[in-house]
This record gives C-alpha cells, sequence and structure tokens, in this order.
C-alpha cells in the first residue's frame, strides 16, 4: 500500500530484466536486449550486451546528442572514431571507452577466431532512435 493509506499499489521499486532477447541494430550488430524504454520505463539510459563476431563490424554511425559508455568484457575491439573517424583505439578486455554525443565512431572485431563482447550503456532510453547511419564513412574501415 502506498504511504498515504490509498488503495492504489506503490510503484515498484526496480524492475528486473532477464536476457533473453536479441535485436538486429541499425548499426548493423546484433544486441542483447536490456535495459531500454520499452521494457523497463526508464527514461535516461539504455544498457545492452553486444558481442561483434571475429571479423564483424558495424556501420559507421553517430549517436546523436547521446553518450555512449562501453566496457570490453572479453575479445578485442578496434574503434575508428571522430571526423572522417581518423581517430583509432585498441580496446583490451577491461578497458572502458567514452565516446561523447555526436561523434562519429565505427567499432570492430580484429580477430578472426575470438567474439568481441562489451556492455554498452547510453544516455538514449530508446537506444536505436538516436543512430545516424553515415555511409560515406563505412569504406573507410575497409
Amino acid at each position: 500500500m502506498p504511504p498515504d493509506g490509498g488503495d492504489r499499489p506503490a510503484e515498484p521499486l526496480a524492475v528486473l530484466v532477464r536476457a533473453q532477447r536479441t535485436y538486429e541494430g541499425k548499426q548493423g550488430l546484433t544486441y542483447g536486449e536490456g535495459i531500454f524504454a520499452g521494457n523497463t520505463g526508464a527514461t535516461s539510459l539504455c544498457l545492452h550486451l553486444l558481442q561483434i563476431p571475429p571479423g564483424g563490424r558495424a556501420k559507421a554511425h553517430l549517436h546523436a546528442n547521446h553518450e555512449t559508455a562501453i566496457y570490453l568484457i572479453s575479445g578485442e575491439a578496434t574503434v575508428l572514431h571522430g571526423p572522417g573517424l581518423a581517430g583509432r583505439l585498441e580496446m583490451r578486455p577491461g578497458d572502458y571507452l567514452y565516446i561523447p554525443p555526436n561523434v562519429p565512431h565505427l567499432p570492430l572485431n580484429p580477430s578472426a577466431s575470438e567474439i568481441a563482447v562489451a556492455v554498452l550503456a547510453r544516455t538514449d532510453p530508446n537506444e536505436q532512435e538516436s543512430v545516424v547511419l553515415l555511409p560515406e564513412l563505412d569504406s573507410v574501415a575497409g
């Protein structure tokens, strides 16, 4: 019961999400559905699992007006980023990466045999709404 003694049940304090579903992102990768507006009512964030297959890569993109944080659990990932995707970062397990809003980027898995697994957090609770594809930069990654 609510503290005021009314008949309306109290709002839930927490929402458990079982990792069971995946979805295809505009970026060309498969994501493990985690926390987002559609399944928890989140208003300011999303949290998902990403597995990039050996030799896999995303399409060049940015997230309009939203920040992204990435934690690499296993494998290796290369992230091309910035104007013309001229920047290059090599991630190893245990690395964290911050991508500011509106920064072009393209993650890829340089391994021929190992899956790259990462946890992604973004300030967009609808996750895919802020994705802007940049096809003019796709050829930069080869």
